[in-house]
Protein backbone atom coordinates (compact mmCIF):
# COMPACT_ATOMS: atom_id res chain seq x y z
CA UNK A 1 0.00 0.00 0.00
CA UNK A 2 2.80 2.39 0.62
CA UNK A 3 2.29 5.83 2.79
CA UNK A 4 1.54 8.61 0.83
CA UNK A 5 2.02 12.24 1.17
CA UNK A 6 -2.05 12.65 1.01
CA UNK A 7 -2.40 16.31 2.40
CA UNK A 8 -0.11 19.69 3.08
CA UNK A 9 -1.29 22.56 5.33
CA UNK A 10 0.28 26.27 6.07
CA UNK A 11 0.85 27.00 9.80
CA UNK A 12 1.21 30.91 9.97
CA UNK A 13 0.45 33.48 12.72
CA UNK A 14 -2.48 35.09 9.74
CA UNK A 15 -3.96 31.86 8.23
CA UNK A 16 -7.01 33.76 6.75
CA UNK A 17 -4.14 36.48 4.77
CA UNK A 18 -2.11 33.33 3.53
CA UNK A 19 -5.16 31.93 2.11
CA UNK A 20 -6.12 34.72 0.31
CA UNK A 21 -2.70 35.51 -0.92
CA UNK A 22 -2.59 31.89 -2.89
CA UNK A 23 -6.22 32.26 -3.87
CA UNK A 24 -5.75 35.71 -5.28
CA UNK A 25 -2.36 34.26 -7.06
CA UNK A 26 -3.55 30.66 -8.28
CA UNK A 27 -7.46 31.40 -8.29
CA UNK A 28 -7.88 28.48 -5.59
CA UNK A 29 -11.57 28.84 -3.73
CA UNK A 30 -11.09 28.80 0.19
CA UNK A 31 -13.73 26.95 2.08
CA UNK A 32 -13.93 26.29 6.04
CA UNK A 33 -17.46 24.04 5.90
CA UNK A 34 -16.26 21.54 8.39
CA UNK A 35 -16.25 20.84 12.33
CA UNK A 36 -12.47 22.58 12.86
CA UNK A 37 -13.11 25.73 10.64
CA UNK A 38 -9.94 24.43 8.56
CA UNK A 39 -9.11 26.31 5.36
CA UNK A 40 -8.95 23.87 2.88
CA UNK A 41 -7.89 25.36 -0.84
CA UNK A 42 -9.43 23.72 -3.74
CA UNK A 43 -7.26 24.37 -7.12
CA UNK A 44 -9.69 23.18 -9.11
CA UNK A 45 -7.55 20.41 -10.63
CA UNK A 46 -7.61 16.68 -9.88
CA UNK A 47 -3.83 16.81 -9.89
CA UNK A 48 -1.80 17.23 -6.98
CA UNK A 49 -2.86 16.57 -3.35
CA UNK A 50 -5.07 18.93 -1.41
CA UNK A 51 -3.95 21.29 1.44
CA UNK A 52 -5.12 23.79 3.56
CA UNK A 53 -4.00 26.55 6.18
CA UNK A 54 -4.38 26.46 10.03
CA UNK A 55 -3.05 28.90 12.62
CA UNK A 56 0.21 28.47 14.12
CA UNK A 57 1.16 29.20 17.91
CA UNK A 58 2.55 32.59 18.48
CA UNK A 59 5.98 31.37 18.69
CA UNK A 60 6.30 30.11 15.39
CA UNK A 61 7.43 31.34 12.13
CA UNK A 62 5.20 30.30 8.75
CA UNK A 63 5.94 26.94 7.51
CA UNK A 64 4.69 24.54 5.20
CA UNK A 65 3.53 20.74 7.16
CA UNK A 66 3.21 17.43 5.39
CA UNK A 67 0.78 14.90 5.84
CA UNK A 68 1.55 11.41 5.11
CA UNK A 69 -1.18 8.12 5.53
CA UNK A 70 -0.44 5.32 7.56
CA UNK A 71 -2.13 2.41 8.24
CA UNK A 72 -0.88 2.07 12.55
CA UNK A 73 -0.40 5.40 13.76
CA UNK A 74 0.58 3.83 17.24
CA UNK A 75 3.45 1.39 14.78
CA UNK A 76 4.51 4.85 12.75
CA UNK A 77 5.04 6.46 16.05
CA UNK A 78 7.01 3.60 17.69
CA UNK A 79 9.39 3.58 14.56
CA UNK A 80 9.65 7.32 14.18
CA UNK A 81 10.68 8.05 17.93
CA UNK A 82 13.00 4.83 17.64
CA UNK A 83 14.74 6.88 15.01
CA UNK A 84 14.96 9.56 16.87
CA UNK A 85 12.15 11.62 16.06
CA UNK A 86 9.48 12.84 18.93
CA UNK A 87 6.06 13.16 19.35
CA UNK A 88 4.93 17.19 19.36
CA UNK A 89 0.81 16.30 19.72
CA UNK A 90 0.09 13.10 20.73
CA UNK A 91 -2.46 10.80 18.51
CA UNK A 92 -6.04 12.61 18.61
CA UNK A 93 -9.27 11.60 16.60
CA UNK A 94 -10.46 14.70 14.95
CA UNK A 95 -14.17 15.41 14.37
CA UNK A 96 -14.65 13.56 11.42
CA UNK A 97 -13.33 10.15 12.57
CA UNK A 98 -9.33 10.49 10.79
CA UNK A 99 -7.15 9.77 13.55
CA UNK A 100 -3.75 12.12 13.44
CA UNK A 101 -0.80 13.03 15.07
CA UNK A 102 2.21 15.79 14.65
CA UNK A 103 5.49 14.43 14.78
CA UNK A 104 9.16 16.02 14.34
CA UNK A 105 12.30 14.54 12.66
CA UNK A 106 15.47 14.50 14.24
CA UNK A 107 16.75 17.29 12.18
CA UNK A 108 14.00 19.48 13.31
CA UNK A 109 11.24 19.09 10.43
CA UNK A 110 7.50 18.64 11.67
CA UNK A 111 4.95 16.41 9.86
CA UNK A 112 1.70 14.79 10.17
CA UNK A 113 0.58 11.10 10.01
CA UNK A 114 -2.74 10.36 9.83
CA UNK A 115 -5.19 6.86 9.45
CA UNK A 116 -8.43 7.74 7.28
CA UNK A 117 -11.53 7.46 8.69
CA UNK A 118 -12.59 3.44 8.57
Amino acid sequence: MGDPVVQWQVISKEPGKHAAFYAAVFGWKIGADNPLGYRMADTGSDKGIPGGFWPAPPEAQAFVQLFVEVGNIETTIKKATEQGGMVLIPPQTLPQGEQMAILRDPMGVTFGVMVPKK
